[in-house]
Parts: C-alpha cells; structure tokens; sequence
C-alpha cells in the first residue's frame, strides 16, 4: 500500500515519564531501551510507524531536565532540535495535578514552533479516574493544547486513541522510510543499548549513569552465528571493579541477560563479548563525547 502522508512526532517529556514505552507501544515491538531509573534515553531513536497509508516517524527524545554535565547539554539539546523540526508534538507527563518547570520550558518550546501538540497523561491506571480532570485543568490556561489525551503506555490503554488523532495530521506526502524500516538507529548503537539496559536493571545509585557503551565489532559469521563485542566505559576504578563483580560475576550477569535480548532481536545465535575500561569524567569531556556517539 503507497503511503499517502507522512510525518515526524516528537514525544517529549521530563525524565521517566514512559517515553520509550509509549513509543515501544505505539510501535507494538520493542526498539527504545527502558528503565524504571530516569535519564536512560540519550540519543533521538527514530521508530517508524505505518498505519494504513499514513507513515509516522515517532522520535522518542531524553528526558528534560537541567543539565549538569555535557552529556546533559547534548540530551537537552536533542530534545530541542526534535521540537523544533517536528509536524506533530506529545507532550508526556506523570498523573501530577502540579505542573513543574520542567513542564513549563517545555512549554515554552512548543510555543515557537506553529505544529499541533497533545498532552498525554500517563500512567493513569495508577489514580481514580476523575483526578484526570485536575491534571488537563492544570495544563488548560498554559498553552493550546490540541487535545488531552490519558494513557497507560505500560498496558497500552489509550494507544489506539492517540494513533488516530495523530494520523490525519501528518502532511501529505511520499515515505520518510523504506517499507520494513522500523528505525533509523544502526545495529551497533542497538546492540550497544540493549547492553547498556542491562547495567541501568542491574547496577544501582550513579554508577548506571557514568556508563557509555561502545559496539566495537558486529559480524555474522559463516555458519550464521552474530559476533558482538562491546566496550563499557565508566568513570572510576571503583567503579570498573563494581560493573565486573566479584570473580566476574556481574560482567556476566549483565552479558548473559544481553546476549539472550540479542537473539530474539536477531533470531539467532549471537556471541557476546564485554570488556570494561576507565575514562574518567567522560560526561563532561566533549572530546570523548564524540568519540563515543554522542555527536
């Protein structure tokens, strides 16, 4: 079926407010990582959607928030440049009748830019259902909004209702992407966060945060078995030996869980190799920054 319109929708919000799995819904597979620990979304993911002859092209974007670091300035300016060239924008917030400063730069972003946007309440299977009205009432005097739309992306309620206000939106015009193209995301950066997943479940306090992940080599070989290698960065030695654990423990544990992701991401045998090195302070270094995908 030709596509007829297409268009691109950001979904913006501060940190853990289900970005990645309201666009994992809305897409009904599994591409942005997810993590009930906030900022775990760095980059812009692309996820394609195509619905009938309508193609939308979702940009999940990282969490809002002050930045305090130059990895922080790189996410906030993500979310910026997503805003800014986007035909469509959502605007995700928790069930919280207050609205923050956050919300409001928010705001005042969408406020520039001439698209139409939608505030979309998630996690409302968490509260009674006429606090709703509290929230929209909240946002109402604030901006325009096109509509007010309550989710839950975690069980997919309202997903159905928020693709068929967003469809009819989209500019008329050929694919943004192929057929079959779910995202413009390379392998490596895939592999890298499907990696980096597993140390936001497992690894707690700030050390998640000071971990880069690197996909050094991706290769199929003969017989069809995928080589992985990666390289996880941290911050300190200390925390290099919590990331390998005791005897390797948990380098392992993170692998293990990674590797069993990859092969039902690739439909195959996958071998998976990590190693972890020091460098320090690389958040606020933009040299390495660089070098590590974050341009």
């Amino acid at each position: 079926m030709s596509i007829e319109r297409s268009g691109l929708v950001a979904v913006v919000g501060r940190p853990n407010t289900g970005k990645s799995t309201l666009v994992n819904a809305m897409l009904g597979e599994k591409l942005s990582i997810v993590s009930p620990k906030p900022q775990t979304t760095r980059h812009r993911v692309c996820a394609v959607l195509q619905e009938g002859t309508t193609q939308l092209v979702l940009l999940d974007t990282p969490g809002f928030h002050a930045p305090r670091t130059r990895l922080g300035e790189y996410m906030a300016r993500v979310v910026r440049e997503s805003v800014s060239e986007t035909d469509a924008a959502l605007l995700l917030v928790e069930p919280r009748s207050e609205v923050g400063d956050t919300e409001l730069e928010l705001i005042g972003h969408l406020k520039k830019i001439a698209c139409p946007a939608f505030l979309v309440i998630n996690k409302v299977d968490l509260i009674p259902k006429e606090r709703i009205f509290d929230i929209i009432n909240s946002y109402k005097p604030l901006f325009e909004f096109s509509g007010f739309v309550p989710v839950s992306a975690k069980q997919k309620d309202g997903i159905p209702l928020l693709k068929e206000l967003l469809l009819p939106l989209m500019p008329e015009g050929p694919a943004l992407f192929p057929e079959g193209v779910s995202t413009d995301t390379p392998d490596k950066l895939l592999c890298a966060e499907v990696v980096r997943e597993k140390v936001l479940l497992f690894m707690h306090d700030e050390i998640p945060h000071g971990v880069a992940v690197v996909t050094e080599t991706l290769r199929e070989r003969e017989n069809g078995i995928i080589d992985v290698e990666c390289t996880l960065y941290c911050e300190h030695d200390r925390h290099k030996g919590m990331l390998i654990g005791k005897g390797g423990a948990m380098l392992r544990k993170i692998g293990e869980s990674a590797r069993t992701e990859l092969e039902e991401m690739y439909e195959g045998k996958v071998a998976l190799k990590l190693w972890v090195k020091v460098r320090e302070n690389w958040r606020d270094n933009p040299a390495v920054l660089q070098s590590l995908g974050y341009r």
